[in-house]
């Protein structure tokens, strides 16, 4: 596989080089030269598929030329060893949750796959790496998780202190071994510009091997798309026969992108929805054709999406030609605010029983309000990206009291171990030098 800066001022790399490198030196992001859609026989048979065999087929389609066939198939299988089921809520509107991995957030694709990447990368060159990685909720938890004692890889992790839960703080503070959390006095736009400055600096990357495992690095994306995939496959084996309307709570827009990948791959989506909380940046721009971020990023009960500049962004655009009208024929979005959200948890509760966390609720409404605006019937997927229990102030506070998966009520009681840090990049750049 090559790959590309969306910026054009960089040398096109391989695969190993891009994900180890994570941003190309013009601060662009790493893209796949080409993508060659998967054959029909495939899209005929999907349902007859599991989840680790779709995500073969389709890493293999993406990275086949990088990583020999077995090997690719061992390392899938040790990294995707969870499920991603769809469960219907109301008529021909479904929930696909993809929170069944170890960290209960849908980060656990990414983050297990590349660390499994990575891992097999390392072994050959048995080179040490430093991870930066900024959070604003579920990627530290499952980054953490997913490197946890991984040999030769240690793990720094940025979140915005107090704009995170508390067991999504307790995620990525409290494993300790080669994984350290540095609690930022800012937001977390502030924790992704200090990671972005520090791969930019000379002095540093001279001086370490820094890796990111942001949704910037293209290994956290490409196994994104295998969920997008196992959803149709999962709607089409239950008999199924509607178009399919997708849509996905979105901060940095990494797995939007990741959506439009399994497109570009031949998924048959009608359409994408970019429901966002009012950090409504992308929604704006595709009403408008004005891109304006917002900083600083609005706090919201939905804080994994609080992103005023989406990183991911030119990705998307990329994707899709840079072309505004592609991407409104492909993407609509929709925003909503705390109590919007509230109310939709709320709601479907009453109803149905099913317990959404702020972020599944911003989906399933703005899925709701798209499909209002049609004449024919669709099949709806909303994406549940984490378990409502790492929201579980907001969502007893909205729904009443709910059971907790003991792998998160045990981390409550674990004492938090972290570092404060400014948002000056002078103060990051000096604690690396010390600390790495």
């Amino acid at each position: 596989m090559k790959l590309y800066s969306t910026n054009h001022q960089s040398s096109d790399v391989d695969l190993a080089e891009a994900v180890f490198r994570g941003l190309p030196p013009d601060n662009g992001l790493y893209m796949p030269t080409e993508f060659r859609p998967l054959p029909p026989t495939f899209w005929e048979n999907v349902q007859n598929l599991s989840l680790q065999e779709i995500a073969f087929e389709i890493a293999n389609a993406l990275i086949g030329e990088d990583v020999p066939t077995e090997d690719l198939r061992q390392l899938i299988n040790n990294a995707i060893d969870f499920t991603a089921p769809i469960v219907e809520v109301e008529a021909n509107i479904y929930c696909l949750e993809l929170f069944h991995g170890p960290s209960m957030a849908f980060k656990d694709f990414g983050a297990r796959f590349m660390a499994a990447l990575m891992s097999y990368f390392l072994q050959k060159s048995q080179k040490q790496i430093h991870i930066l990685v900024a959070t604003s909720g579920d990627t530290g938890g499952a980054v953490a998780q997913g490197f946890y004692k991984t040999p030769n890889i240690d793990v720094t992790i940025l979140y915005p202190s107090g704009k995170v839960s508390d067991i999504q703080e307790k995620q990525l503070t409290t494993l300790g071994e080669n994984v350290r959390a540095l609690e930022v006095n800012g937001t977390f736009d502030d924790c992704q510009k200090l990671v972005k400055l520090a791969f930019l600096d000379k002095e540093l990357t001279d001086k370490f091997d820094l890796a990111s495992a942001n949704s910037i690095n293209i290994a956290r994306l490409i196994p994104q798309a295998f969920y997008y995939v196992n959803a149709y496959a999962q709607l089409k084996k239950s008999g199924v026969d509607l178009p399919v309307v997708m849509s996905v709570p979105s901060g940095n827009f990494g797995n939007l992108s990741a959506g439009i990948i399994a497109w570009k791959l031949g998924l048959p989506v009608h359409k994408f929805i970019a429901a966002t909380n009012v950090n409504k940046v992308v929604p704006a721009y595709l009403e408008s054709g004005v891109y304006e971020p917002i900083s600083p990023s609005l706090s919201t009960i939905s804080n994994a999406m609080d992103v005023g500049n989406p990183s991911n962004f030119p990705r998307m655009k990329a994707l899709l030609d840079n072309d505004l009208d592609t991407m409104r024929r492909l993407v609509v979005g929709y925003f909503y605010d705390d109590e919007a959200t509230k109310v939709a948890m709320k709601d479907v509760f009453d109803r149905t029983g099913y317990v959404m966390c702020p972020h599944t609720a911003v989906a399933y409404l703005g899925l709701k309000a798209y499909t209002n605006t049609l004449s024919e019937p669709v099949s709806g997927v909303f994406f549940s990206t984490a378990h409502y229990a790492k929201f579980l102030d907001v969502v007893e506070e909205v729904v009443g009291k709910q059971d907790i998966p003991t792998r998160l009520s045990d981390l409550l009681s674990l004492e938090k171990q972290a570092t404060p840090m400014s948002t000056e990049f002078s103060d990051f750049k000096a604690w690396l030098m010390a600390n790495l």
